[in-house]
């Protein structure tokens, strides 16, 4: 077997590899959803995760972050669909509409913006801490905060690249590089909301479960956006595979629960 037959197996093994073991790590929350929808309504007056709290104030405060934690995720989940249907159509749809090439980069620039204002209420101007004691403080508004960084940057990167702008032969790997590192920091992500009532446990799992399977897409959307920026048949296989995965990535994220 030639070099280039050898070269161009292992691009293939690596594009298979990341589609299906993103894809069905991916779905894992979807496999369990019905386990754990049993779970919560057999447990429904125990497993509310203020139970353990008396304070009316507490418990309000624990459901409304409960509520905006899940929003924001629903939210990020369905600006990366869309992104990802931007760009399955973009080649299509780009001689009729050129500004069209904008939207997926668009979409990145507004969650990042969405994530650095509303994904902390309690700093200001909606709450009474102030940035720096809230970012520094707390471990799981900092990395809030620097998700947000990383969607900023790679919208800000694509939409000059898309422009022309930026033609720098390193451009195309930002956004494989930030992919991968938000993936690895997903691993790490701290998460306080489940950290309430009997059920904390159970609770922290399957929320740590569904941070997992975005790392995974995650992991799998960096490796193929790479091999898609190669001038190769694989790069043209894998423009398709990418924003599938964000799709997939998208509805997981749109399905999100504490």
């Amino acid at each position: 077997m030639s070099p280039a037959s050898v070269f161009s197996s292992r691009i293939r093994f690596a594009i298979l590899s990341a589609f299906v073991f993103s894809f069905v790590i991916g779905l894992m929350p979807f496999l369990s959803s019905a386990q754990n929808s049993s779970h919560h309504h057999d447990h429904s007056s125990m497993s509310m995760p203020m139970d353990d709290h008396p304070d009316p104030a507490m418990q309000a405060k624990l459901l409304a972050d409960k509520k905006e934690s899940e929003f924001n995720h629903h939210l990020a989940g369905i600006l990366v669909v869309l992104a990802g249907l931007f760009i399955l159509s973009g080649e299509k749809l780009k001689n009729r509409w050129p500004a069209v090439k904008y939207a997926w980069p668009l979409c990145f620039l507004l969650s990042g913006i969405f994530v650095f204002i509303f994904s902390d209420t309690e700093l200001w101007p909606f709450g009474p801490k102030n940035w720096w004691i809230g970012v520094t403080g707390n471990l799981e508004v900092l990395q809030h905060k620097t998700f947000a960084v990383i969607l900023l940057g790679l919208g800000i990167i694509e939409i000059l690249r898309a422009k022309g702008t930026l033609k720098a032969p390193w451009s195309a790997w930002v956004f494989p590089v930030f992919a991968l590192a938000g993936s690895v920091l997903l691993l790490f992500h701290a998460h306080d909301a489940g950290m309430h009532g009997p059920d904390a446990m159970n609770t922290m799992e399957h929320i740590q479960m569904q941070h997992f399977s975005y790392a995974a897409l995650g992991v799998g959307i960096a490796i193929t956006k790479g091999v898609a920026d190669t001038e190769t048949s694989w790069g043209r296989l894998s423009r398709y595979v990418w924003p599938s995965l964000m799709i997939i990535l998208g509805f997981v994220l749109a399905r999100y629960t504490e």
